[in-house]
């Protein structure tokens, strides 16, 4: 390295691979991320970043799903390639997919690379990370976590019912239905008894009604200390029989 280098700070040569991935994505991150850019302008942006392939340009192409535009077709247009842009990088994107998610307002699209990307095992546990920061306490703003839970309604996993079981507790009545949804779904008789105890302190009739008809089809028995404790909760249309399953009336 010469003097001259010296006072440069070293020259383009000493630069990374990683480093010129972040700067090849940064060129034109701002341009594909702005609601406000020409759509011209905005879709050269994403097509260069979708042709990439690297984590920096996955991260770059995610601010495109914070915003619409019109005409819708154009928008959709526009986010799809953003997605499949995305999902060139492979496993690279996973780690801005979940950094993104933390902060999302949706995560529809978030859902939909992870789903396109991770095999049902990982798709799961990626799910169930996403939930951890997640409370059963008010909160302004549930959308991506009532987005979550319903989601994992459609699998079946041993993880799904520690992680989600907390959320029959949680103070937004959706945020309920889906958790107790979720845990109907593992059709694991296991959760007969957090499902049943949860009734006597349930206001939600939509949540009585799921949970006594699912039980039902699906016949399972409680204890008679179980039918003791939540006999008079059940919704008016539906018993216990003498074998301690919920029938109807």
């Amino acid at each position: 390295m010469g003097l001259f280098d010296i006072f440069k700070g070293g020259s383009k040569s000493d630069a990374t691979p990683g480093d010129k991935k972040a700067a090849a994505a940064a060129k034109w991150a701002d341009r594909a991320g702005d609601k406000r850019a020409q759509n011209y302008d905005r879709q050269e942006a994403i097509a260069a970043l979708a042709e990439m392939g690297t984590a920096e340009s996955a991260a770059a192409l995610l601010k495109r799903f914070t915003f619409t535009v019109d005409p819708s077709i154009t928008d959709q247009e526009e986010r799809e390639k953003a997605f499949n842009g995305v999902l060139k990088a492979g496993d690279q994107a996973i780690a801005p997919v979940r950094a993104f998610s933390a902060k999302a307002e949706s995560l529809a699209w978030p859902i939909r690379i992870v789903k396109s990307l991770l095999s049902e095992e990982l798709y799961v546990q990626e799910l169930i990370l996403w939930l951890q920061p997640w409370d059963t306490e008010y909160s302004k703003f549930i959308d991506p976590k009532l987005q979550i839970l319903a989601t994992l309604e459609d699998h079946v996993h041993p993880s799904i019912r520690p992680a989600v079981e907390p959320f029959l507790d949680d103070v937004n009545e959706s945020a309920r239905y889906h958790a107790a949804a979720t845990l109907l779904a593992q059709n694991d008789p296991d959760t007969l008894s957090p499902l049943l105890k949860m009734l006597p302190k349930e206001e939600s009739f939509r949540i009585k009604n799921k949970i006594a008809d699912a039980i039902a089809t699906k016949g399972w028995k409680a204890s008679p200390e179980l039918q003791q404790e939540v006999d008079d909760a059940l919704p008016p249309s539906y018993m216990f029989d003498s074998e301690g399953r919920v029938v109807h009336r």
